[in-house]
């Protein structure tokens, strides 16, 4: 698969999992957001909130279920680059919290149904 293909189905899963987060009534403030450290795929905040969600798009949980992917290093990196967004909105008041987005989706983006599996305060 290219790089490209690799980011629209990326993109792709991100979407899905916004649209999720909006119907359970949250706003997305950030998509995408970027540092040096890292990458967070969705900030999202409701009134309580302000969830930093790394999505994760797989056709099955065969070889590992789709959390598995975030080890220790890549959590560090989140939390790292969640206390620079912290720092760069400090009008935000809600309770952080790391949460993980489970997308399985078994034809990709032609899926019909993608399965959406929403883990919060995965680490």
């Amino acid at each position: 698969m290219s790089g490209g293909e690799a980011a629209r189905r990326g993109s792709w899963g991100e979407r899905l999992v916004a649209a999720d987060l909006e119907r359970r009534g949250f706003q997305i403030i950030a998509r995408g957001y970027r540092s040096r450290f890292g990458e967070i795929d969705l900030v999202a905040l409701n009134e309580q909130y302000l969830c930093f969600t790394e999505v994760k798009l797989r056709k099955s949980e065969a070889f590992a279920p789709a959390w598995a992917f975030v080890d220790r290093r890549k959590q560090e990196k989140l939390r790292v680059t969640a206390e620079l967004f912290l720092a760069e909105h400090p009008q935000l008041q809600q309770q952080p919290r790391f949460d993980i987005a489970e997308v399985y989706a078994p034809q990709g983006t032609k899926t019909q149904n993608p399965e959406i599996v929403y883990w919060e305060n995965a680490f």
